[in-house]
């Protein structure tokens, strides 16, 4: 039976989590937000993160990032952190983070500001290079949220697909590689469906994917064109990139992770946790250990493999840490 009417309203439930816009305070003007967001968390990690029992959902993102040595979730109300075997939370700046894109000495992101922020709403995008203690403004506060948003995680190069026009750019698919200073605006051609997620390559920004309810694409000239790699009725989910390889998740009867090496056209799948009636929101690969995967689920579930994927750990149960 095909069970692919479970997928979407389990992924449409979550995307659209968290992305209305918020009511909070706005600041006197952009520049005074920028001062405050850049300064006001100069604070040691042992003070910023503190130890987490609780539960989440609301995930917008997830990714290793190098020079932090963890495994970061952006939800609805901050930075959830996976260290050594631990469950960790930051204790303040409790950001809606949408558009998340871990990176080797930090994450890029946009959203909207949590309670007590002085950051204009949206939040336009931001860069942190410390764990998310201060953020650095690029541009777009008060104008855009950046839901599909990727960036080079050795390049920094950044690819966003605007929803609408704001003071730098017309709606449409756009691409930087000079930290937003400037932007190219690129086709898009072949590129079809309702957008779940996109990733660039870590160091060669020509190669782009794109998880969506058409399929997964492949870009390799910066987003002006796209492939379609998956076959007919196949929903995409997640896509992510390692120095060789694509991984990407589909749904159509049940959850599925490949492995594609787009240089030959090569591609296998993974093994999965059992995750009846589920699927892959999000996966990454650890750049210091590539045999470490993480997975985040629709359902709320996560789970960490030390072996490739061969065997995997439950370390979120529906929300709910283990």
């Amino acid at each position: 039976m095909n069970r692919k009417w479970i997928w979407a309203p389990l992924v449409t439930g979550v995307l659209l989590a968290g992305c209305g816009e918020k009511e909070v305070p706005e600041p006197p003007n952009a520049e005074t937000a920028a001062d405050v967001e850049t300064t006001e968390a100069n604070q040691d990690a042992e003070d910023f993160e503190v130890a987490f029992e609780g539960r989440f959902d609301h995930v917008h993102g997830m990714g290793f990032i190098e020079n932090e040595e963890g495994l970061y979730f952006a939800t609805h109300q901050g930075l959830k952190i996976y260290r050594d075997g631990e469950w960790m939370e930051t204790n303040d700046h409790f950001h809606d983070y949408m558009g998340f894109n871990a990176v080797d000495d930090g994450f890029y992101t946009s959203g909207h500001p949590g309670p007590g922020s002085m950051m204009q709403n949206p939040i336009g995008i931001q860069r942190s290079k410390d764990g998310g203690r201060s953020l650095n403004h690029m541009g777009f506060e008060g104008e855009t949220d950046f839901h599909g948003m990727a960036a080079g995680y050795r390049s920094h190069h950044l690819f966003v697909m605007n929803p609408q026009g704001n003071s730098q750019m017309g709606p449409g698919y756009f691409r930087s590689e000079d930290e937003g200073k400037e932007w190219q605006e690129v086709d898009g051609a072949g590129l079809q469906g309702e957008i779940s997620s996109f990733a660039m390559h870590p160091s060669d920004s020509q190669l782009i994917a794109a998880a969506t309810t058409a399929g997964v694409f492949l870009s390799e000239d910066g987003g002006d064109s796209f492939t379609l790699l998956t076959e007919d009725e196949i929903y995409g989910t997640a896509v992510f990139f390692s120095e060789e390889e694509l991984y990407y998740a589909t749904y159509g009867t049940q959850a599925e992770l490949i492995e594609y090496t787009w240089k030959n056209g090569g591609q296998q799948a993974l093994e999965l946790p059992d995750m009846p009636e589920d699927g892959i929101m999000y996966f990454a690969q650890n750049p210091s250990n590539r045999d470490e995967f993480a997975i985040y689920t629709a359902a709320g579930h996560a789970f960490i493999s030390e072996d490739g994927g061969g065997t995997w750990d439950q370390i979120l149960n529906a929300g709910q840490v283990e």
